[in-house]
């Protein structure tokens, strides 16, 4: 593919962007030149997707960069260059399948959102929507925003149903399996299988979101928005993947997740939540490696684009405990609302993401003040309250009206310490790593009082990503969006302005990992064949009839075989056409000022045995 590439300066930030359609190259950002390198897919319709790269591809990517980098530096450093792509926004097939069916109406409807959006804007003083996006773990359909559901449960969720209440309900949002997928999802508009992003990890890694990934950061602050992130972030554990460096002007998250930090203490030991952990509550009476368990791990840090990240609350040689992970929540709570505070005193109008490690905890709450009792219940319902904190502020600064927020938990609950926990599965089964619906359907909410609907509700189908590309025009970014790569992310626009029935996806791919296990097409799920076995085989499930997949449908079913394959077909000549990202490689813990000497010690040792370059 050839690219036309112009050079043009980098427009400041302004309430009304440019027309040009350009991507930063702000060395900040740390975002390489649009080339794309040729790699040979391999690909079947038993969902195994490998791929290697073609000889000789990477070393040819890095000849062209450099020479068109170094052509380009003077020019740069004396105007803060961007690169402009004149090209429209690329879809997978499926949705160029089903454009070709609907394009004539919906280019007609955009031109009428269009207007719409034009009037909302000029009633709030021809200023752009604020945006706050808060995400949460691990909670499956039906445990939030509903009073009935409180009942069942035994908590009290009050601000988190006048919240939905007042919005437009996703009945079928559409998640990954597990929460690093979902985020990265959401960040960069993509399946996370196109950017590498395709675990959870736990500890060291070397890992993370690619460096030529585009965050949706990154989309809206082109455009002149101010962005922040809190809390949990998960993306990997190298410098390129941090969110300072993907587009927020401030972060503070922790390296890793919850399993470090609430599963790994003595506390959850103690409640017997974790074992063989904790030195205190093992026999090391065989033990040869004593390297065996995760040490020395960075706990959360802080940090300002373009600078480093500096690690805060844990001294040299002080073990995290359970109190360290309450006052870690405790402290982006805080920083949320600040940043509400003071994101609404400027001039711009602000992205903000937070994104809360409560409800996940592992230790037993000694007085529960729930009937529920359960150690994630009890989190759950005081998030509730910090949630309301942080929509009382909002409505504080005057920027309520204006300001678009969007609440949604990432995946199913972790179904491993279901009972207990205090949440369960309810109407879908299967929860955080599962394919099934319990897996990947969430609740979500979306309120806007300039536009949208209060107490509405959608059950058009709505996957997480799509969430990238409607913020970007929304946020009258969308010229910013790469046109080098595939984009998953629908523009639902007209689904928010104009409610039910206007969405623009009736599919969602479902992948663990690198394999296609799932396809979602109306109200038909397709649970993809195993390796050997015929498309008829594969067992299709309708989740009107059948929420929980338990009553798979073949002969009944077979009319469906063909189009279900074709429609993988269609998805995996785009893969092979636009082959998937590498994930970003590099050294842990780079870019963070202050590593504890253990942390250092960790680094060493993980890199002893790694390939050396």
């Amino acid at each position: 593919m050839r690219a036309s590439i112009t050079c043009v300066q980098k427009p400041k930030p302004q309430s009304k962007p440019s027309s040009s359609k350009v991507r930063s190259t702000n060395s900040n950002h740390r975002r390489p030149l649009p080339l794309r390198v040729g790699i040979f897919l391999t690909i079947d319709f038993h969902n195994r997707l490998n791929s290697q790269p073609s000889r000789g591809a990477a070393h040819s990517r890095t000849m062209k960069t450099n020479l068109l980098t170094k052509a380009l530096a003077p020019l740069a450093l004396a105007s803060n260059l961007v690169l402009a792509e004149d090209k429209p926004i690329i879809h997978d097939g499926e949705y160029n399948f089903l454009a070709a069916q609907h394009g004539e109406k919906w280019a007609a409807q955009d031109k009428e959102i269009d207007a719409k959006l034009a009037e909302i804007k000029k009633k709030n003083g021809d200023k752009r929507p604020n945006i706050l996006y808060i995400l949460i773990d691990d909670v499956s359909f039906g445990q939030m925003g509903d009073p009935k559901m409180n009942y069942v449960m035994g908590i009290k969720t009050p601000n988190l149903n006048k919240l939905s209440s007042e919005s437009l309900n996703f009945m079928r949002m559409y998640t990954e399996p597990s929460c690093t997928p979902t985020r990265a999802a959401f960040l960069t508009g993509r399946l996370p299988v196109r950017s590498g992003i395709k675990e959870v990890k736990v500890a060291l890694v070397g890992e993370g979101l690619p460096a030529n990934e585009v965050t949706i950061a990154e989309v809206l602050k082109q455009a002149g928005y101010n962005t922040a992130h809190i809390g949990k972030w998960h993306q990997g554990d190298i410098e390129q993947a941090y969110p300072h460096n993907q587009g927020f002007d401030f972060a503070a998250f922790p390296l890793h997740q919850q399993v470090q930090l609430t599963v790994m203490t003595p506390e959850s030991g103690k409640a017997n939540n974790q074992f063989g952990y904790n030195a205190s509550l093992r026999n090391d009476t065989f033990e040869l490696d004593k390297k065996f368990r995760p040490f020395g791990l960075v706990t959360g840090v802080e940090a300002t684009a373009g600078g480093k990240a500096k690690e805060v609350d844990l001294k040299p040689g002080e073990e995290w405990t359970h109190a360290h992970y309450v006052k870690m929540n405790e402290r982006y709570q805080k920083q949320i609302l600040e940043q509400v505070e003071s994101l609404a005193k400027k001039d711009e109008p602000f992205f903000l993401q937070y994104w809360p490690l409560y409800p996940l905890n592992f230790v037993v709450p000694e007085n529960p003040k729930t009937l529920n009792g359960g150690f994630m219940a009890e989190k759950l319902e005081l998030l509730d309250t910090w949630v309301g904190e942080l929509l009382a502020k909002l409505e504080e600064t005057g920027e309520a009206d204006n300001t678009i927020v969007c609440f949604m938990a990432d995946n199913g609950l972790m179904y491993h310490y279901e009972g207990t926990s205090g949440l369960n599965q309810l109407i879908y089964r299967g929860g955080k790593t599962d394919f099934t619906e319990g897996g990947i359907r969430v609740d979500a909410f979306m309120r806007w009082p300039a536009a949208i609907k209060p107490n509405s509700y959608a059950g058009d189908i709505v996957h997480v990503s799509d969430l990238f590309t409607t913020f970007a025009r929304l946020g009258e970014a969308k010229q910013f969006i790469p046109r080098d790569r595939i984009i998953d992310g629908i523009d639902q626009t007209s689904l928010i302005l104009e409610g039910e029935l206007n969405g623009r996806r009736d599919y969602v791919y479902v992948y663990q990992n690198d394999i296609l296990r799932g396809i979602v097409k109306q109200e038909y799920k397709m649970h993809m064949p195993a390796p050997g076995m015929p498309g008829a085989a594969a067992p299709v499930f309708n989740v009107f009839r059948d929420p929980r997949e338990e009553h798979p449908q073949i002969g009944t079913a077979l009319w469906s075989g063909a189009s279900f394959q074709d429609m993988a077909y269609r998805h995996m000549m785009m893969i092979k056409k636009y082959p998937h990202n590498k994930l970003g490689k590099g050294i842990p813990y780079e870019g963070i000022e202050n590593l504890r000497p253990e942390s250092v010690e960790t680094v060493k040792t993980f890199m002893s045995w790694q390939p050396q370059k």
